[in-house]
C-alpha cells in the first residue's frame, strides 16, 4: 500500500510550484482548525435558511440567520441540500474583510461543506440526484440549508465516506496532499518535519505520509494534556511527536539515528518555530509555509541560505485551484485519492 500511495504522490507532482499571496499577512490560510456544523434543514414549505452578512466586521456583529431565496433551476444548474459545513479561520477572515478572496456583498458565509444533489438541470452531465458534492472553489457560501449552483462550481465526492469527512475534504487534506507532492520528490524512507502537527492539515500530513512510507517528525506546543495528544497523533501514524522546546535540545540528534534528516519542513506557525525547524532540515531542503498562527514573520538566519542552501516556498490551496482551473481531472483525482490515503494509514 505504501508503494501505491507513493506512486500517487509522485504522479501528482506538477512543474509549477506556487507562492502564496502577500496582501494580508495576518490572514491564516488555509485553515488550521475546523468545527464541523450540521446543516439544519428548513421545514417543508418554508424558505431555506442561510448565515448571511451584508457588511464586513466581526462575525458576532454582522452575521445573521435569514431566509434565502432559491433561484429557478437552470439547464446547467444543480439544486443542492447542504448536509454539513465547517467553520474555518479563513471563513472568519472573509467576514472580517481581511482575506485575499472576498465575496460580493451581501454574502453567505462558508467555503467548505458537502451537500446532496436534489435535482439537476437537463444539461447537467456529471451529477444526478443523490450524489454528494463539494465546492469546486472557495466563496460558494456553504452555510445554508439549500442552494442552486452551476454544475461547474461543484465536484462529486464518494458517498461512502462520513459526512464530516466529506465536508472538510477540500482544504486541509488537499493542502496536505499538495505540500507533500509538489515541492520535494519524496520516496519511502524519507522524512518530513512539521509544526502545528495537531492542526487539520498536520493530521492529514501524518496520515498521507504514513500511507506513502514517509516518516514524520511532528512539533506541537506544550500543554497539560500533552500525553493524550501524543497518543492521538501516534495513533494516526506519527513517527515522532515533540514539543517546540524539544526542538532546541541536543536530544533531537537521537531521532536522526533511526531516520534521515528531513528534506521537507512544513510551517503553519512562523516566528522562532521556523528557525528551530530549519536547523534540522537537510542541506538544499525546502520549507513550505502554508499558515501563520503566531502572526510573526518567518525567521531564517542568513547562514541557512549561504551554507546550507535551503529553499523557502509558500502554498495557498485557493491559488492552486485557480492556477489549475483547466486541470479539473487532477483536482478530481486528488479529491478521490485523498480519502483512500487517509484510510490506508
Amino acid at each position: 500500500m505504501q508503494q501505491a500511495a507513493a506512486r500517487v504522490l509522485r504522479g501528482a507532482r506538477t512543474p509549477q510550484v506556487l507562492s502564496p499571496p502577500v496582501r494580508t499577512p495576518q490572514v491564516l490560510s488555509p485553515p488550521v482548525r475546523t468545527l464541523p456544523v450540521r446543516a439544519r434543514s428548513a421545514p417543508a414549505g418554508s424558505a431555506p435558511l442561510g448565515l448571511l452578512y451584508e457588511r464586513h466586521g466581526e462575525p458576532a456583529a454582522v452575521v445573521q440567520l435569514k431566509d434565502l431565496e432559491v433561484p429557478k433551476l437552470g439547464d446547467c444548474d444543480v439544486h443542492v441540500k447542504m448536509l454539513a459545513a465547517p467553520i474555518n479561520p479563513a471563513d472568519i477572515n472573509m467576514i472580517q474583510g481581511t482575506y485575499p478572496l472576498l465575496s460580493p456583498l451581501p454574502a453567505v458565509g462558508g467555503n467548505e461543506g458537502v451537500g446532496e444533489v436534489l435535482e439537476a438541470g437537463r444539461r447537467v452531465t456529471a451529477l444526478k440526484p443523490g450524489d454528494w458534492v463539494i465546492p469546486a472553489d472557495a466563496g460558494l457560501g456553504t452555510w445554508r440549508t439549500q442552494g442552486v449552483f452551476p454544475e461547474k462550481m461543484l465536484l462529486k465526492v464518494p458517498s461512502d465516506i462520513s459526512v464530516l469527512c466529506a465536508a472538510t475534504l477540500s482544504v486541509n487534506p488537499c493542502t496536505a496532499f499538495r505540500v507533500l507532492a509538489d515541492f520535494e520528490s519524496l520516496v519511502p524512507g524519507d522524512s518530513v518535519i512539521q509544526n502545528a502537527a495537531n492542526s487539520g492539515v498536520g493530521q492529514a500530513v501524518i496520515q498521507i505520509a504514513r500511507a506513502s512510507g514517509i516518516k514524520t517528525i511532528n512539533v506541537v506546543r506544550d500543554r497539560p494534556d500533552l500525553p493524550k495528544l501524543v497518543e492521538r497523533l501516534m495513533a494516526l501514524g506519527a513517527d515522532h511527536v515533540i514539543t517546540e522546546e524539544m526542538l532546541r535540545k541536543p536530544e533531537m540528534k537521537d531521532i536522526f539515528k533511526s531516520i534521515p534528516r528531513p528534506r521537507l519542513a512544513l510551517n503553519c506557525v512562523g516566528g522562532k518555530s521556523t528557525t528551530e525547524m530549519l536547523r534540522h532540515l537537510q542541506p538544499k531542503g525546502t520549507m513550505v509555509t502554508y499558515g501563520g498562527m503566531a502572526k510573526q514573520p518567518v525567521m531564517v538566519p542568513v547562514s541557512a541560505f549561504i551554507f546550507r542552501d535551503v529553499r523557502l516556498r509558500g502554498f495557498w490551496m485557493t491559488q492552486w485551484r485557480k492556477d489549475h482551473v483547466q486541470g479539473m481531472a487532477l483536482w478530481s483525482l486528488m479529491i478521490c485519492e485523498t480519502p483512500t490515503m487517509l484510510s490506508m494509514s
